[in-house]
């Protein structure tokens, strides 16, 4: 029987995983399944997993850009992508997206068991939560993970859910370009264009929160999306 470890499961197909899910309890683990992949920065916070098993292929959403918004947040969290793409330009991809292991579908679950408890070896595991308190410097800006709050020496901003994984993506994407529609599908679910107007508004807040430390800009790039430049 292995330790409770908290794996934090994203997978939409429903009897794939159903099997993976109640195998893993099974073994030992408290797993909490989403699946749907708007949901998983918020699922996060709540089930404060050590381990994130993260299906690359989920509709609508680009489980790359979920892992990169999860690396911008919990930089420490290991994340194991579960994927049918199987091309070496994929798997460096994943990586490079902030993913710590990859597993090509169709997988043993016995396989999936091995490579969690060498993440969590990996980690140090000492029965902290991977997802604990984060401080980001971002500027002259500390973004508190945790209390979900953006403080400089002049303010102190706190952020609601939505704030936060726009500004995660942002920042992971530092200094590049974050697709709008990523941005849409992610948070969102949708990219309709009523969730696009809204998104407008979000996006306003924060340059007007940032618009203290001129080494901080959002730009906007039409029909692509922005670029998050900091220093």
């Amino acid at each position: 029987m292995k330790t409770r470890a908290t794996i934090y499961y994203v997978e939409d197909e429903p009897s794939l995983g159903r099997i993976v899910c109640d195998t893993l309890k099974k073994e030992g683990y408290e797993v909490t399944w989403e699946t749907d992949g708007a949901k998983v920065i918020t699922g996060l916070k709540v089930a404060r997993p050590d381990v994130c098993v993260l299906d690359i292929m989920l509709p609508g959403v680009d489980g790359l850009s979920i892992c990169r918004t999860i690396r911008g947040i919990y930089p420490r969290m290991p994340v194991i992508f579960l994927t049918a793409r199987t091309s070496t330009e994929q798997v460096v991809e994943g990586f490079e997206a902030g993913g710590t292991d990859y597993l090509r579908k169709p997988f043993s679950i016995s396989e999936l068991v091995a490579r969690i408890e060498n993440q969590l070896r990996l980690a140090g595991d000492t029965g902290n939560k991977s997802a604990a308190r984060e401080i980001i410097s971002i500027g002259s800006f500390m973004l508190d993970t945790e209390k979900y709050e953006l403080s400089s020496d002049l303010s102190v901003t706190k952020l609601s859910n939505r704030d936060m994984q726009i500004l995660t993506m942002l920042y992971a994407n530092r200094n590049g370009v974050t697709a709008r529609r990523d941005i849409l599908m992610t948070v969102w679910g949708d990219d309709s264009y009523f969730n696009s107007r809204t998104l407008d508004v979000y996006i306003r807040k924060l340059r007007r929160i940032f618009s203290e430390d001129d080494k901080i800009r959002i730009i906007t790039l039409k029909n692509n999306g922005y670029l998050f430049i900091t220093d």
